[in-house]
Formats: structure tokens, C-alpha cells, sequence
């Protein structure tokens, strides 16, 4: 979801409203997605154990 706002304030800042507006923001909106989706995958259990570790010591 935060990709879907963050994508459609970019295209408004960068494009603006034009009459193509709809198939740029979800072209960008999808190719954030795809790019966010796997980082938070596979960040997020590494940040998650060092928090973890600094916790136990």
C-alpha cells in the first residue's frame, strides 16, 4: 500500500495530471511493488535478528 502512495505523489510531482496519468502511476506503482515486496522479504528478518541480539546481550 505505501507504494501506492508513494508512486502516485512522484508521478503527480514529475508528470502531473495528464491523459496517460492512470497507466503511468500503475506501471510505476507495479514496478515499485515488485522491487519493495522482495527487500522488505529479506531485510526485514535481518534487521529483526540484530534488534533481537542487541536485546539478549
Amino acid at each position: 500500500m505505501v507504494t501506492s502512495y508513494i508512486s502516485f505523489t512522484l508521478v503527480i510531482v514529475n508528470v502531473g495530471f495528464t491523459s496517460n496519468f492512470i497507466f503511468i502511476w500503475l506501471r510505476s506503482w507495479l514496478i515499485a511493488f515488485v522491487l519493495a515486496t522482495p527487500s522488505l522479504l529479506l531485510v526485514a528478518p535481518l534487521i529483526r535478528d540484530k534488534i533481537d541480539k542487541r536485546k539478549a546481550s
